[in-house]
């Protein structure tokens, strides 16, 4: 992996053979970063998304881990 520098941006190389699925996580969470850094809502609201983003995957996935 190579991390360059400039004034107005990072730019991060990384080896084709990365896992996609892993890659895509982590630019999410930087996107989430992106998104919510100039944020004034409340803790309770995201707390409140939160559990309901949760709810919704349990119910989405919950077969691939009960069987």
């Amino acid at each position: 992996m190579q991390v360059d520098r400039s004034d107005k941006e990072i730019i991060v190389r990384i080896p084709i053979g990365l896992d996609s699925e892993k890659l895509q996580s982590v630019l999410d969470l930087i996107r989430y970063g992106e998104l919510t850094s100039k944020s004034t809502v409340a803790q309770e609201e995201v707390d409140q998304l939160a559990s309901d983003i949760n709810k919704s995957w349990w119910l989405k996935n919950r077969d691939r881990f009960i069987k």
